[in-house]
């Protein structure tokens, strides 16, 4: 997580992919980075796989540095 008034981080994400460590990963990773999360994930069903959904927002305090799109 980056204190600096440059921060590039978007206020919300959405993250998506198969539903296996990596994506496991990217959310763990994103919640280091000073995301929380949004509600549930969401899932669905390919035909082969599972792939699931994970929305993510910087809390008030981390937004208020976060320059703006």
């Amino acid at each position: 997580m980056t204190d600096t008034p440059t921060d590039d981080r978007m206020r919300y994400r959405l993250l998506s992919g198969p539903d296996d460590r990596t994506f496991c990963e990217r959310v763990s990773a994103a919640l280091a980075e000073g995301y929380e999360l949004h509600g549930g994930p969401a899932t669905t069903f390919d035909g082969t796989r599972v792939i699931v959904a994970q929305a993510l927002v910087l809390p008030p305090s981390a937004t208020a540095q976060v320059r703006p799109l």
